[in-house]
C-alpha cells in the first residue's frame, strides 16, 4: 500500500503548481476587501496645504506672549477663512483670522488658538467674526497647524502590492485622487456536492437523509478567504449526475473545483472514476487526522481538491490545505497562522499528524488549549466551539495536559 502523505510535503507540492491570478482594474468604491496588484505612489502631498487643526484663530505665536498674564492679549480680527477657501492676503502681527478645521493657513499665522481659549462664544451659525478677540493663554510656535506632506509626501509609497484594501487603505487612494485601483481578480470557486444521501437545506428530512452542510461551510470559508463561492445542485451516486455536475462546473469557467466526499474507496464513491475521465489526479492519502482521504490535482488545467465528506474533516482540510492555496491564487500574503499554546487536558492521536479542536483562553503570561470535547469528524459542532486546532505530531499517541503544542488559529485570539 503506498505511504501516507506527509502534511507538509502535500502543502509544498500544491503551492507549487497553483499561480496568482491577474490584475484587473475597478472602481474605488469596489476595492474594500480586494488584493491591490501594484504599489501605489502618491503623486501628492497629503496634506496638500498647511491647514488649521483646530476651530480657532489663526494668529502670530508671538501676538499671544501676554495670553495668561495680568493683561491677556487682545486681537482685531480681520480675516475670516472657511474650509475650502484660499486665503492670499498677509495676516498682519497684532491681528487675528478666524479660521475653521481644515482651512487654509494665511501667510503670517505661526499658530492657530481654539475658539474655547479665546473670549468668542462662536455661535452656529453667525455669518461674520468679532470685530476682536481676547486669548486666554500663550501658543508656541507651529501649533494646531497641520503641515503640507505631515501625513503622506509626493512620491512616497503609500500602500504595497498584496496589501488588502481596508477602509482606511481606501480613504487614502481617494484622498491622493486614486479613483481607479488596479486588483487581483478575486478566484471564482465552484463547489460540488453528492450522494443519495443529501437534500438541501430548506428541505424536509426523510428517513435516511441529511443535510448537506458542507457546501454552505465551504462557501463561507472561500468567502473569507476573498474568492467567489458558486455552489452548483446536488448530484446524484450515478456515474451519469456526477458527470453532468463536473462537465457544468467546467463550463462555468473557474479558478478552483471543491468537492467533498466521493473520493474514498467505497462502492459509491464514484468521483474518482469521473476525475480520472476529465482530469489529471493524484488521489493522496494524508498522513492526518481528520482527513485522510484527500484527492488533489487538476480538471482540465483547474486546480481540483476532493475533500472528505465528514463535516469536520472537510472543514479541517480545508484550513490546512485549501486556504493556503486560495490565498496564493487570490494573491493574499500568507500570514503567520500558528501560536504556542499549553493544553490543559489529556490528548489523544492514532500517529497521524492530528488536529484537535481547542478553545484558547490566556492565563497570565500564557496562552491555555481547552479541548472542545468530542473530536469525531461528524461532530460539526465542535468546529463552532473551537478557537483553533491543537496539531499532535506525528508518531505521538498521547499528549499530557501541561504540555506544549502548536495551535493552528481558526479565528483571531482577542
Amino acid at each position: 500500500m503506498t505511504p501516507l502523505l506527509n502534511v507538509d510535503s502535500a502543502l509544498e507540492n500544491i503551492l507549487a503548481s497553483v499561480k496568482t491570478l491577474p490584475a484587473e482594474t475597478v472602481s474605488l468604491a469596489e476595492a474594500h476587501n480586494r488584493v491591490i496588484a501594484d504599489d501605489v505612489v502618491s503623486p501628492i502631498d497629503l496634506p496638500a496645504f498647511d491647514n488649521s487643526a483646530m476651530d480657532g484663530y489663526a494668529i502670530h505665536h508671538g501676538d499671544s506672549a501676554e495670553a495668561g498674564q495680568a493683561q491677556p492679549a487682545t486681537l482685531r480680527v480681520n480675516m475670516d477663512i472657511r474650509a475650502g477657501d484660499a486665503p492670499s492676503g498677509l495676516l498682519e502681527r497684532g491681528c487675528a483670522a478666524r479660521i475653521m478645521t481644515g482651512a487654509p493657513i494665511p501667510p503670517g499665522c505661526t499658530a492657530v488658538i481654539p475658539v474655547e481659549d479665546t473670549d468668542d462664544e462662536w455661535r452656529k451659525g453667525e455669518d461674520s467674526p468679532p470685530p476682536e478677540v481676547r486669548l486666554r493663554r500663550s501658543l508656541d510656535w507651529g501649533e494646531n497647524i497641520r503641515r503640507a506632506g505631515e501625513n503622506i509626501e509626493a512620491g512616497e509609497t503609500i500602500v504595497r502590492a498584496g496589501t488588502v484594501a481596508t477602509p482606511a487603505v481606501i480613504g487614502m487612494l481617494a484622498g491622493i485622487g486614486c479613483a481607479k485601483v488596479g486588483v487581483i481578480r478575486q478566484p471564482k470557486v465552484v463547489i460540488l456536492s453528492s450522494g443519495d444521501e443529501l437534500v438541501e437545506a430548506h428541505q424536509a428530512l426523510q428517513p435516511g437523509k441529511i443535510r448537506d452542510t458542507n457546501s454552505y461551510t465551504l462557501a463561507a470559508l472561500v468567502r473569507r478567504s476573498g474568492g467567489i463561492p458558486i455552489r452548483l445542485p446536488i448530484a446524484k451516486d450515478s456515474l451519469d449526475s456526477i458527470r453532468k455536475l463536473y462537465r457544468r462546473a467546467l463550463d462555468i469557467n473557474p479558478d478552483m473545483i471543491i468537492s467533498t466526499a466521493g473520493v474514498s474507496v467505497g462502492a459509491a464513491d464514484l468521483v474518482r472514476v469521473v476525475m480520472d475521465e476529465l482530469g489529471d489526479i493524484d488521489f493522496w492519502r494524508i498522513n492526518m487526522r481528520p482527513g485522510k482521504p484527500l484527492a488533489y490535482g487538476t480538471l482540465r488545467g483547474v486546480p481540483f481538491f476532493g475533500l472528505p465528506g465528514n463535516p469536520v474533516s472537510t472543514m479541517v482540510t480545508y484550513e490546512v490545505l485549501v486556504q493556503p492555496a486560495l490565498a496564493k491564487i487570490a494573491g493574499r500574503k500568507a500570514r503567520a497562522r500558528t501560536i504556542r499554546a499549553i493544553v490543559a487536558d489529556d490528548l489523544r492521536s492514532d500517529g497521524r499528524r492530528s488536529y484537535n479542536r481547542v478553545r484558547l483562553t490566556r492565563e497570565t503570561d500564557r496562552v491555555v488549549a481547552h479541548s472542545t470535547g468530542i473530536q469525531s469528524s461528524g461532530a460539526l459542532m465542535s468546529m463552532v466551539l473551537a478557537d483553533g486546532l491543537a496539531i499532535i505530531p506525528e508518531g505521538r499517541a498521547q499528549v499530557a495536559a501541561g504540555e506544549e503544542l502548536s495551535v493552528l488559529l481558526l479565528r483571531d485570539l482577542g
